[in-house]
């Protein structure tokens, strides 16, 4: 069997964690890597570092990873999708418009390319599909984070992070608002909102001197009963605005497209 190829934007804390995480699976990739031709980032001897997306494409990856923000999603998603590859964004935030998100989706329709959207720091979405067509379906998601994890928004409303003893609200509303308002921070709100429907979950933001981790409370309602979801994540060494978790839900939805052979 030949050596599956993944393909990566950007070289940042995901892809390394993502790059680790496989090797500790015993998984054989060839790596290839889309950066800006004025990156310094060093890389692994077994990532091939590529500057332009054509090249990118060029290594008939099994799938793309994105993991390099928003801007960088809705530059490279069209041509990677025109080629046929497979997607899977890191930056959901990126599909916060409706109609970019419905005009990339109609071009995959076409050319036989996929966006795989992945729980990231998230679980239960597997419940929001389901209940998804009830019309009554809704859901209400916290994102719960250390102080630390905001300092710099904390201190751009005047609000000293150091004083603080309880929760302080940085935002409540809609999860595309909260996306594009946050775009490296808040996509678990929008991956909910993707899988049951943008205007049937709100989101609300907090700033916890108390937070252990970065927490994520999700509450649905709907004709089929309640539930009730909390994830508790370790933050990620080199971000604490990103779960650990989040590259692992990257690799496990890797994993099913390795295998699949390239035409």
């Amino acid at each position: 069997m030949s050596i599956p190829s993944i393909g990566l934007i950007g070289f940042g804390a995901i892809s390394r964690a993502l790059h680790k995480d496989m090797a500790a699976r015993g998984r054989a990739v060839r790596w290839t890597v889309l950066m800006r031709p004025d990156s310094t980032t060093g890389l692994p001897p077994d990532v091939t570092r590529v500057t332009d997306v054509q090249a990118l494409i060029a290594a008939r990856p099994a799938a793309v990873v994105e993991a390099a923000g928003a801007e960088a999603a809705r530059r490279h998603l069209p041509e990677l999708l025109a080629a046929g590859l497979a997607v899977i964004p890191a930056s959901v935030g990126a599909l916060a418009d409706c109609g970019f998100h419905d005009e990339m989706r109609a071009l995959a329709a076409r050319t036989g390319g996929r966006i795989v959207l992945q729980g990231g720091a998230l679980g239960g979405l597997d419940y929001l599909a389901a209940v998804a067509p009830l019309p009554d379906a809704r859901a209400r998601y916290t994102s719960r984070k250390p102080v630390a994890a905001w300092a710099a928004e904390l201190a751009a409303l005047g609000v000293d992070p150091g004083a603080l003893t309880g929760p302080h609200v940085l935002f409540r509303g809609s999860a595309a608002d909260a996306a594009r308002l946050y775009p490296r921070n808040l996509n678990a709100g929008l991956t909910l909102a993707l899988a049951l429907g943008p205007d049937r979950v709100s989101v609300r933001v907090l700033a916890d001197p108390a937070a252990t981790g970065n927490t994520h409370e999700i509450e649905v309602t709907s004709a089929a009963g309640t539930a009730e979801f909390r994830f508790v994540n370790t933050p990620a060494p080199e971000n604490p605005k990103t779960s650990l978790l989040t590259a692992l839900g990257v690799a496990a939805a890797l994993e099913p497209l390795l295998d699949r052979p390239r035409t």
